[in-house]
């Protein structure tokens, strides 16, 4: 190779680059913020948009509850009611009075009892029914469905008055299937004589009226299930308990948490059913918390007791709504 051909083959003079404008167009440079601009407009619609559920809700609970919350550290009764005078503030001596008296913490228990009972046999029937539709053919799945819907949409007035009947000691159809039954001794017996018999009567009426939701919650979300899942545990040897344990139960269970929280806190605040079935005038064996209330503030005329006595409760179940609202967030997150 020559001398001639080394230099013409040497390293490539670099080309400079194509000289870039300076300066960015009116139009490229309004996009970005006309795009930041219709963004912001998006991010702010959803709360437009709830804008007027918030403000309905704080005019109903809202001021209702810091109306409560005042009361029940005054003493205000008939007089200051009927006058319009200022009640006298006292602090917590409606407090201090209330956690003192043994009455209170008996009707706590009973409160705590009968719920529980409620919502364990509310949550076990309907559980059961939930997985029984699964087994049912469509027309008789689309039967059922309807029957739970009516029993869900039926006034809780109409109801009490057919428990109410069911009950009755002359012509209740309970004694008188019994009395086929056992003998004819039951035929007359009053069911509430006995706060134990009587308060079956009133958790039957409140599971009846629970299970429908319950039951339509909980068959949502066993279709949720993968079949596949449990046709290849069923093909790896797996029982009815195993398939429902490790596949059927993980999936549904975010759900029935929340639907056994929101039973908890329907069934602790049970008054409209007792209300009824003892016909609007409870014994004191049959008061929960809310009938022990308004017994305190409507009866006693002591408004700012039964104040106090309505927050003690919200604070007994503020802890239920931080959970379900924690399972609401894992539920999301797992989504």
């Amino acid at each position: 190779m020559s001398a001639a051909d080394t230099k013409a083959v040497g390293p490539p003079v670099p080309v400079p680059p194509d000289p870039q404008p300076t300066g960015k167009s009116s139009a490229d440079g309004d996009a970005p913020r006309v795009q930041k601009r219709k963004r912001k407009k998006g991010e702010l619609l959803p709360y437009f948009l709830i804008l007027p559920a918030i403000v309905a809700i704080a005019a109903v609970y809202l001021y209702p509850l810091g109306k409560t919350v005042i009361m029940s550290f005054q003493d205000m009764g008939r007089r200051e009611l009927w006058s319009g005078e200022p009640a006298p503030w006292v602090g917590f001596q409606q407090f201090s009075n209330i956690l003192g008296d043994p009455e209170f913490w008996w009707v706590t228990f009973r409160t705590i009892v009968f719920m529980a009972i409620c919502v364990t046999l509310t949550m076990g029937i309907g559980l059961l029914v939930a997985l029984l539709m699964r087994k049912l053919s469509t027309w008789v799945r689309l039967v059922l469905t309807v029957a739970l819907i009516a029993a869900w949409s039926m006034p809780l007035m109409v109801a009490a008055s057919i428990f109410r009947f069911m009950a009755d000691s002359d012509y209740g159809l309970i004694n008188t299937l019994i009395a086929k039954v056992v003998g004819e001794d039951w035929l007359g017996h009053n069911w509430y004589l006995n706060p134990v018999q009587g308060f079956g009567i009133i958790t039957l009426l409140v599971v009846w009226g629970a299970i429908p939701f319950v039951v339509v919650t909980l068959y949502a979300a066993l279709t949720q299930v993968p079949q596949e899942l449990e046709e290849a545990a069923a093909l790896d040897g797996a029982s009815a308990y195993g398939i429902y344990k490790f596949v059927t139960w993980p999936v549904i269970k975010p759900v029935f948490t929340m639907v056994a929280t929101l039973s908890v806190i329907w069934d602790f605040n049970v008054f409209g059913q007792i209300w009824l079935l003892r016909g609007n005038k409870p014994e004191p064996e049959y008061e929960t918390l809310g009938l022990y209330s308004y017994s305190k503030a409507f009866e006693s005329t002591s408004f700012s007791q039964g104040s106090a006595i309505a927050l003690i409760t919200v604070l007994l179940l503020s802890g239920v709504a931080v959970y379900y609202l924690r399972q609401l967030m894992k539920t999301g997150e797992v989504e």
